[in-house]
């Protein structure tokens, strides 16, 4: 292992959810265009990092070990020569955007989870102040306070029951985050104005986990555009997504390319 690969493995493995987390790390530290992986370097660290794990003694998860795989399988596609005819007739998919896909994915709901815990912390901070009465009015009801991060919890629960479901998924499915803003927006756009969806409901109707994280990225959207709100009818019930007053407003400005440049 080169000194360069030494200084760059020099980390708690335990800080890794997982290998799209590593990857992560290993491109964001060297500065990397995550559009145009050089492939056959990362191979080498990832791999310089399973070995040092087993040195460690450190256990890994089987989804290290497919990583392993799946990226000695991209570097040796990088590898073979290509028919100059042939590429004409059907050209090939470059083999490494399929993991630059998972990749971008997974940081988005990866960042948006860090947001959330923020924003919870905040909100814990400003509640549990006693003074935060002075300003609350005594004639209006405070009602129930429904944030992202009880629709976090309400995402993480589904997941978590999905596991026992071994059948829950589909291979290949090409759903978007951009598909799912817009069976949001015909979803709320064709009911009437007071209609309430279950978002367990939601993510449960979703045939595999990368349709939820989709839909999960495009609830988060659509909330932050004032497209939707949340809504909660009993204290620790089910929460609802409804459709809010900027419905309109966003939808208007939200346009199938904008939509489409920022989740590509």
């Amino acid at each position: 292992m080169s000194s360069a690969s030494e200084g760059l493995l020099n980390f708690h493995l335990e800080h890794y959810d997982g290998p799209l987390d590593l990857l992560l790390d290993l491109i964001r530290k060297q500065q990397l265009n995550i559009h145009d992986i050089p492939i056959a370097q990362i191979t080498a660290q990832y791999l310089a990092f399973m070995e040092q794990a087993a040195a460690m003694d450190f256990e890994l998860s089987a989804e290290f070990v497919y990583m392993a795989a799946t990226l000695i399988h991209i570097k040796s596609k990088t590898l073979l020569p290509r028919d100059p005819e042939l590429e004409k007739i059907a050209p090939e998919e470059d083999p490494r955007q399929e993991l630059v896909d998972r990749l971008l994915e997974h940081e988005r709901f990866k960042n948006a989870a860090e947001m959330l815990q923020q924003k919870r912390m905040i909100e814990e901070a400003v509640w549990s102040n006693p003074q935060i009465q002075k300003f609350v009015d005594e004639v209006e009801e405070p009602g129930l306070q429904v944030t992202l991060f009880d629709l976090v919890q309400t995402f993480e629960k589904v997941l978590e029951r999905i596991k026992a479901r071994p059948t829950y998924s589909v291979d290949k499915e090409e759903v978007t985050v951009p598909d799912m803003i817009n069976h949001l927006r015909d979803m709320f756009a064709a009911g009437a104005k007071s209609d309430r969806v279950s978002a367990t409901r939601l993510f449960e109707r979703q045939r595999s986990r990368r349709g939820m994280i989709c839909l999960f990225l495009a609830i988060l959207e659509l909330v932050k555009r004032q497209a939707l709100a949340l809504a909660q009818s009993e204290a620790f019930g089910d929460i609802d997504l409804k459709r809010a007053g900027g419905f309109d407003a966003a939808f208007a400005e939200l346009s199938a390319p904008t939509i489409e440049e920022e989740y590509r």
